[in-house]
């Protein structure tokens, strides 16, 4: 399963950094960790959706797998060490501006894993983090694609 993401356009770039009107997509990886009936997620301390709650994750670099990515970007972001349970789905998130020109594409590509061992805490790129249940996911408020993510890594674990 894979699709596309509902972002509305924009008319100028968000940041001055590389993901603003690219000449290729952006390769971003997240990961929804649980840890019995919880799953672990950051409040993000750089943009974009800067201050939100969302999932652990990351830019991969040049020679990295993407599970490489997966599990570098989680022990950054959260200190915790993971085993990965499968792919949940990869997402292209598209925006064009005003001209019709891309402004940003970001591709995301999203895993489900494991708990296994440390306790959470905050990296440089997060403002905190938190664990949660399903229940909890309607007063978070996050992008309607981190929700949709979130829900079908239940049925993985």
């Amino acid at each position: 399963m894979s699709g596309i993401a509902s972002v509305p356009p924009v008319s100028r770039p968000q940041t001055a950094d590389d993901r603003a009107y690219p000449d290729r997509p952006w390769i971003g990886v997240g990961v929804v960790i649980w840890k019995g009936d919880q799953f672990l997620l950051i409040r993000r301390g750089k943009p974009p959706r800067l201050g939100e709650w969302s999932i652990p994750g990351g830019r991969q670099e040049l020679g990295e797998t993407v599970r490489q990515t997966a599990v570098r970007e989680v022990m950054e972001e959260t200190g915790v060490a993971i085993e990965l349970a499968g792919l949940i789905d990869v997402v292209d998130a598209v925006r064009a501006d005003a001209d019709g020109r891309i402004a940003s594409h970001i591709t995301l590509i999203d895993f489900a894993a494991r708990w296994t061992a440390n306790e959470a805490i905050a990296g440089d790129d997060a403002m905190g983090v938190g664990w949660f249940t399903l229940a909890d996911l309607p007063s978070l408020k996050l992008w309607a694609e981190t929700e949709r993510i979130i829900r079908a890594s239940a049925e993985l674990i």
